[in-house]
């Protein structure tokens, strides 16, 4: 079948990487929706599949852009956990239903956001970043951004509590999505996913992906530190509800 001859598809693709383009921008969080709109229309794991090259491009771009502004100490954390939570998704592929995953990541993500929102009422159960702490958040997101495209949620988890430098909170997450999607290709490739129709569908896509993630760019390096990490909790918030409401609606579909 031709993804791309379906006009419907395109349409809602074309607001899918739009999200991933704001996403690799610097916005970040946005991308994870990109997924859930495109299994509207086929698996999940074709969607990211679809996506992959689309996220490959991006990433020349963004890992250009952001080059000197990243955290060495959290990549050295981050890197090999990541690595890890990619073997662990491919060997659990068959077993593991994407629904599941963007499930679970919702819960914990809303309960992320709403003990910062919180504030000194959960600060005796808030988990301090740590080796420890990225370690288990690098698995996750490893593991999540194989199957359902949602990494950056957990990275953020581990990062944003650090209270980083806005660009090189950017560049961090932007060197971890690089090496998740390299990471991926293999895994892909195994599981029959890269196929000549997915691969033809991304490349379309290609051209609006790459104008959102310059315009991410702009609107990050113009939105002031702080009102740019009020956004990014936000995001995060809507995003943990539209997964939650995405996997519930799945998982009742085929219940």
């Amino acid at each position: 079948m031709q993804l791309i001859s379906d006009p419907w598809f395109l349409v809602t693709a074309c607001v899918a990487v739009t999200l991933l383009g704001l996403s690799k921008g610097g916005f970040v969080g946005l991308g994870t929706m990109g997924l859930p709109l495109l299994s509207l229309f086929v698996p999940p794991l074709q969607a990211a599949a679809i996506l992959l090259p689309i996220l490959l491009a991006q990433d020349v771009l963004t890992v250009w852009t952001y080059r000197r502004d990243w955290s060495l100490w959290n990549l050295a954390v981050l890197l090999p956990s990541m690595a890890a939570g990619v073997m662990m998704a491919y060997v659990f592929a068959a077993a593991v239903s994407a629904a599941d995953i963007r499930l679970a990541i919702g819960i914990i993500i809303l309960a992320f956001v709403l003990q910062h929102w919180l504030g000194t009422v959960a600060a005796g159960i808030v988990v301090r970043p740590s080796a420890a702490t990225g370690v288990v958040f690098g698995i996750i997101g490893g593991f999540s951004t194989t199957l359902a495209n949602a990494g950056g949620p957990a990275w953020q988890m581990h990062l944003l509590p650090q209270k980083l430098d806005k660009l090189t909170y950017v560049g961090t997450i932007t060197m971890l999505f690089a090496a998740s999607n390299v990471m991926k290709i293999p895994a892909y490739g195994a599981l029959g996913q890269l196929t000549a129709d997915n691969l033809s569908a991304g490349a379309t896509l290609l051209p609006v992906a790459v104008a959102a993630n310059y315009a991410g760019i702009w609107l990050v390096r113009r939105t002031p530190t702080e009102v740019f990490y009020r956004i990014a909790y936000v995001l995060m918030f809507v995003i943990a509800l539209e997964l939650i409401r995405n996997a519930l609606t799945e998982i009742m579909r085929t219940a």
